[in-house]
């Protein structure tokens, strides 16, 4: 089977725009190609998974990566997808999240002896000058197509700033400049940039001739992987300071029984045979088959005796173990009031809970437990000295636990 078919029978492909030609360089191993990453926090998250996953599945086949920061573009915020304006980050902010998404990286991309690329678009971007930019690379875009842009479209009913309305030229010249710098001739995203990456094929051939080599691919499920890194408590980061390689591990593990294949076909490794095979489990082996995905992805980002110890953990829990490898919340003595914390305090402050009304909701239908036993007194209190040591493992539903600690 070539490149080209695994990733399609993968569910990875939905666009081309030269399918021949994208296939060709993609099986022989001939494509450098980028895939963009604006640092607007200081963690890639579950969001970018699949990204990071395809490009290191197409730097396997001999192509060549390019991952590029997009400290520039980052500077002014992508409308696609979004009902609002992005917040605006300072340029320190965006540098030093540039620099952690680049450390992130290298546990998916081989860089060393040229085998990739990484860059950062301020290093032209910023560089501009303005009326330079709009003679050169303005008379390109058409507004009246912009404006039918789906990205454009969804944002105009309720108001779009000039600054966003630039993104497409901004991430249509970072292809434009990967071309000249680095031969870089073809460039992956999610569906949410179909037209942006038409706009950088565009400008490419109208400034450099319609024999320029330049193509475009997108990723079938990209903008549903966005959707995948959110929780009801925020995102699932790949930075273990931010969500624990239990939590990573848990997060994979609860996905629903019909997305688990789907998940195995688009973000792991295992042949593509191996899980033809696992199509036809039903009922408990379904479980298994949440296991094992949560196992493969976990080692990915956090190594494989991180994947082993949250897998133990999980057990362990659901064994009812005390000593399972959940994740720790530490509390202190400003935490308690008289000595003490009550139930509702403590799903708060360990982040099951995002208010205490919130908390006394899940404790009043029965989905709140401690050390395995079920709490119904909204007004329980547990004292300091209980989390001292071992602390208590609290639990909020199913799939939710964290560990208590008083340091």
């Amino acid at each position: 089977m070539t490149v080209s078919e695994e990733l399609k029978q993968r569910g990875l492909i939905a666009q081309m725009t030269d399918e021949n030609e994208i296939c060709e360089l993609i099986d022989n191993g001939k494509a450098t190609f980028y895939i963009g990453f604006d640092p607007t926090a200081d963690s890639l998250h579950v969001g970018h998974f699949m990204a990071l996953c395809l490009m290191k599945r197409m730097q396997m086949a001999g192509n060549k990566p390019i991952a590029l920061i997009g400290g520039g573009t980052a500077m002014v915020g992508d409308p696609s997808g979004r009902n609002d304006l992005r917040q605006m980050l300072t340029a320190e902010t965006i540098a030093h999240n540039g620099e952690c998404f680049q450390k992130q990286m290298t546990r998916f991309i081989d860089f060393s002896d040229g085998k990739a690329i990484m860059v950062n678009n301020a290093d032209w971007l910023l560089q501009l000058n303005y009326v330079e930019l709009l003679r050169e690379v303005g008379t390109c875009f058409s507004v009246n197509n912009m404006l039918r842009c789906e990205c454009y479209k969804q944002r105009l009913a309720k108001g779009m700033s000039f600054l966003e309305f630039n993104y497409m030229i901004m991430q249509s010249y970072d292809f434009y400049m990967l071309y000249q710098k680095y031969g870089c001739n073809m460039q992956f995203g999610g569906d949410d940039q179909w037209s942006n990456m038409l706009g950088g094929t565009e400008l490419i051939r109208r400034k450099l001739g319609q024999d320029a080599y330049a193509m475009t691919i997108t990723l079938l499920l990209n903008s549903e992987g966005k959707k995948m890194g959110k929780t009801a408590r925020g995102a699932v980061w790949l930075d273990p300071n931010k969500t624990s390689p239990f939590d990573f591990y848990q997060y994979w593990r609860n996905v629903s029984d019909e997305d688990v294949m789907q998940c195995l076909k688009m973000l792991t490794f295992l042949p593509l045979e191996q899980i033809r095979e696992m199509e036809k489990w039903e009922g408990s082996q379904l479980n298994t088959a949440k296991e094992i995905l949560a196992g493969e992805l976990t080692a990915l980002v956090h190594g494989r005796e991180e994947a082993e110890k949250a897998a133990a953990g999980a057990k362990a829990l659901f064994a009812g173990g005390e000593q399972a490898q959940i994740p720790t919340a530490k509390l202190t003595e400003a935490d308690l009031t008289d000595g003490n914390l009550d139930i509702l305090g403590l799903l708060v402050k360990a982040g099951l809970c995002a208010s205490r009304s919130e908390a006394r909701r899940a404790v009043e239908q029965g989905g709140v437990s401690v050390d395995g036993e079920k709490v119904m007194n909204v007004k329980a209190l547990y004292a300091g000295e209980s989390l001292r040591g071992e602390g208590l493992v609290l639990r909020r539903g199913k799939k939710n636990y964290k560990k208590i600690v008083l340091e």
